[in-house]
């Protein structure tokens, strides 16, 4: 991967740009703008492989290393919805419960989820899209592309 940038690149699938941000050869951000920013470039690898899966290349991404700077209760929700499997979904309540330190059913423990989900630096690559009941850092129209595009 290259070690900085920007990388932007239109899709038609989402009717918006698909960005990622990269720092130290890790992503720090992924959104999804209706312009790309000035200085973005469109070649890059990842954004080659997020374009296949677009497309319908199942890919699940875990390869990629992603530079979170969450607080630890949220990063810990976040490893554990990166692991969820493409094509399945789950609900807040199954996520706390398979996030270590977590309950499923304390109100306080779903709302760490939904935090952590609402906070997502890297929607798709982080799949909050997987989480049926929760929010999504994407817009709503890529969330629900998102889903459809697994048949969620």
């Amino acid at each position: 991967m290259e070690d900085a940038g920007i990388y932007a690149r239109e899709s038609p699938y989402l009717e918006r740009y698909a960005r990622l941000g990269i720092a130290s050869g890790r992503v720090v951000d992924v959104s999804f703008p209706d312009a790309p920013a000035d200085d973005a470039a469109e070649a890059h690898d990842l954004l080659d492989r997020v374009f296949d899966y677009l497309g319908g290349a199942a890919d699940d991404f875990a390869d990629v290393g992603i530079a979170l700077t969450v607080p630890t209760d949220q990063r810990t929700v976040l490893e554990t919805v990166r692991d969820l499997p493409y094509g399945e979904q789950i609900t807040v309540e199954g996520v706390a419960r398979m996030t270590p330190g977590l309950s499923g059913s304390e109100a306080d423990d779903q709302r760490t989820v939904r935090t952590a989900l609402a906070e997502n630096p890297a929607p798709l690559l982080i799949p909050d899209h997987r989480v049926r009941d929760g929010p999504s850092a994407a817009p709503p129209p890529v969330e629900r592309r998102l889903r459809s595009l697994e048949g969620l």
